[in-house]
């Protein structure tokens, strides 16, 4: 007797091609329904209905056409066993040798903006979990196949196995498919999380994490680890988006430090001007704003020459040519920009090794952060926070002038992306002096200093958390600091005001920290 294949798939990619092998070289009946059905009697294969082999009409407009004992009991019976093949005969089932089902589109949808509700549910599928679940649990006896991909393989191991596939293949096939039952219904999950939301509670009870493997990296962050970037969704966002013009693959270092570049540089929207941040090790070395993008890239570099040797580049317009003279002059390991003019690519492409990505979405972030640890992992709300300097304190008995107001936002907008204890000295919205990721506050205060030489005259300093002596005020004052910017919060508040305000400084408090650990 022939062989049986149930057939259902949404993405219908090979599936012509698939049967055709199937009934022609491997002696198999085709079972379908819907569009499958269809899609395989219009290019002439003989196949036969579901509701013809379970003599049950679809019902419920479709929603309910392949829970059906005939067609589970074909999959989930165990040949091995006399109770099951009693069973099978009783009833007049046939087991299947293939099922090959691929879901509803749930991802793709939910994907297109202005989706509703409605249309969401819609595709949620029901038939098609159940039946790959089914044959993934029995895949002793069948095969499952939920991904196009997979055709090929199983056609080979079938013509060079006289017909039959080893119980690693099936095991392996299982495997897949339970992964991807597993990230559609995570999938759902969390599209309906985010409709039905607790107003008290900015993270959901349960958070589960899944993504496809989307390209294997040479190593992680040193060559004795291996690493792997995996894609979350079906449709490729963020980085997965992005167009990479030249250079090298990227590297596990590379995507880390890019994505605190792109993280800095969504702080300067493209309409308020330009902007740019050169990173070493995701700490930004130099950042500055300025009239022009080329203005902004030439001030952040030579905010710490040294160190943005070898760095990161991101900047909030698109890239012209003299911006991209500029960026040949040293070894950069990537840029990323929104966008780049056909006369820029040709200059940057004398740098070959240079990796240059385009990213429209530089402003888009993921909406939490996660982290492993021991047993388990952390997550919270992403550091997005909208500063409105209308919320904060001034202090001290000075004030700030407008122009030195705009110098204390843009260094607290530079202080977020900066590693704890964090310390950031600007000037004309042109980072000088960065002291970053020190054990205590009074050493990030002194390298940022030291940094920044005889250039802190008249500077304004930032600082991720209080200070809770007033010994680095004083410090900063001795160098010629005019203005400070931090949250404050300190028990010893007082006695840092007291001090700027014996020294003549301005201080200013936002009420918000942003310790980045």
């Amino acid at each position: 007797m022939a062989r049986l294949a149930l057939l259902s798939t949404s993405d219908k990619t090979g599936l012509v091609e698939l049967a055709q092998a199937l009934v022609n070289e491997f002696d198999f009946e085709l079972v379908s329904s819907g569009g499958t059905a269809q899609t395989l009697a219009a290019a002439g294969l003989p196949v036969t209905k579901v509701s013809d082999y379970t003599g049950s009409p679809e019902i419920l407009g479709g929603r309910v056409k392949t829970l059906h004992p005939r067609i589970h009991g074909g999959i989930l019976a165990r040949r091995s066993l006399p109770a099951d093949q009693q069973d099978l005969a009783a009833n007049d089932i046939r087991p299947f040798d293939l099922v090959v089902v691929n879901l509803y589109p749930f991802e793709q949808t939910i994907a297109q903006p202005e989706v509703t509700l409605p249309e969401a549910i819609k595709q949620i599928d029901i038939g098609g979990p159940t039946l790959v679940r089914a044959a993934a649990k029995n895949h002793a006896y069948l095969s499952v196949l939920c991904r196009p991909q997979q055709y090929d393989l199983y056609l080979s191991q079938m013509r060079e196995n006289n017909g039959e596939v080893s119980p690693q293949f099936r095991q392996a096939c299982a495997l897949q498919a339970f992964w991807h039952t597993a990230a559609y219904d995570q999938a759902i999950a969390a599209y309906l999380s985010q409709q039905v939301t607790d107003e008290n509670a900015e993270l959901p009870d349960r958070l589960t994490l899944s993504g496809h493997q989307r390209q294997a990296l040479r190593y992680g962050e040193n060559p004795h680890q291996p690493a792997v970037w995996y894609q979350t969704g079906s449709r490729p966002e963020g980085w997965a988006a992005a167009t990479k013009l030249q250079g090298k693959e990227l590297s596990y270092n590379n995507l880390v430090d890019l994505e605190a570049a792109r993280r800095l540089i969504a702080e300067f929207p493209a309409e308020q001007g330009a902007a740019a941040a050169v990173l070493k090790h995701t700490n930004p070395c130099g950042v500055a704003q300025g009239k022009t993008l080329a203005e902004a890239y030439e001030k952040a570099f030579n905010a710490d020459s040294v160190s943005a040797f070898g760095g990161i580049v991101a900047l909030n317009q698109p890239i012209e040519a003299e911006t991209a003279t500029a960026l040949t002059k040293t070894f950069l390991e990537c840029v990323v920009a929104p966008d780049c003019s056909a006369a820029a690519q040709e200059i940057l492409a004398q740098k070959k090794n240079l990796r240059l990505l385009l990213l429209p979405t530089l402003n888009q972030g993921p909406a939490q952060t996660v982290r492993a640890i021991a047993g388990g992992f952390l997550a919270q709300a992403a550091d997005d926070y909208l500063e409105d300097p209308s919320e904060w304190q001034i202090v001290t008995e000075k004030k700030p002038t407008a122009a030195i107001l705009e110098d204390l936002l843009f260094a607290w907008r530079v202080v977020k992306h900066v590693k704890s204890n964090a310390i950031v000295i600007g000037r004309d919205r042109t980072t000088i002096g960065v002291g970053a990721g020190q054990m205590n506050r009074v050493g990030a205060v002194k390298i940022a200093l030291e940094q920044a030489e005889d250039r802190a005259e008249g500077a304004t300093l930032a600082s991720d958390g209080f200070f809770p002596f007033d010994d680095s005020v004083r410090t900063a004052a001795a160098a010629g600091v005019q203005a400070i910017i931090q949250p404050g919060g300190s028990i010893r508040d007082e006695d840092s005001i007291k001090a700027a305000n014996e020294l003549g400084l301005i201080m200013v408090l936002t009420g918000i920290r942003h310790f980045l650990h």
